[in-house]
């Protein structure tokens, strides 16, 4: 008796998927659009890590790291699509630019999470964190190395007050936020 091979179907993306895909990557655009005005210097809040992690909690670990890439490829070749209207590699290669790169490792490790433990919400939860947290390192890592090679060397103290401190606890809600209207809008979704 032999095995049942998979279906094209199942093996590639359906066109509904494509279409989910078109329409997270559309909304990490528009969140990084979106900005929060804050008074202290040199930090904007934007609602693009809100529209990553809706990404994810919503079309799962697959869906949602294409829909990264997607949203990563629009950038570097040009098109507006982070924060202040800005894309293109110059915006990659700079000092935020492994905060944006590091969105797609953040995506990886949520799919690895939750290929490994299921799509439950306390793994959903797990997987946002810990995603979060190797953003943060990864982003940092490379402000702290741009820097140094750009003019002089910045603390990694001195980096995480400019680039995490202030992000951790919008970022914490924003991750709650998306959690709970993940679970409503998964259901909608096929």
């Amino acid at each position: 008796m032999t095995s049942p091979t998979p279906t094209p179907a199942a093996s590639r993306l359906r066109t509904l998927d494509l279409t989910y895909i078109a329409l997270f990557t559309g909304l990490m655009a528009a969140g990084a659009w979106i900005s929060v005005p804050v008074p202290a210097p040199l930090i904007e809040f934007t609602m693009q890590t809100f529209a990553i992690f809706m990404a994810l909690a919503v079309l799962g670990g697959r869906r949602g790291t294409y829909a990264v890439t997607a949203y990563l490829l629009l950038g570097a070749v040009g098109a507006p699509v982070f924060a202040g209207f800005r894309g293109g590699l110059g915006v990659m290669l700079g000092a935020t630019g492994g905060y944006i790169v590091g969105f797609l490792v953040q995506a990886l490790l949520y799919w690895a999470v939750t290929a490994r433990l299921g799509e439950s919400l306390p793994v959903k939860t797990l997987a946002c964190v810990a995603g979060l947290a190797v953003l943060y390192a990864f982003g940092t890592a490379w402000y702290v190395v741009f820097y140094t090679r750009a003019s002089s060397p910045v603390s990694i103290l001195t980096a995480l007050g400019y680039c995490v401190f202030p992000f951790i606890v919008p970022d914490l809600l924003k991750l709650g936020l998306a959690l709970v209207l993940s679970r409503r809008i998964s259901g909608l979704l096929k």
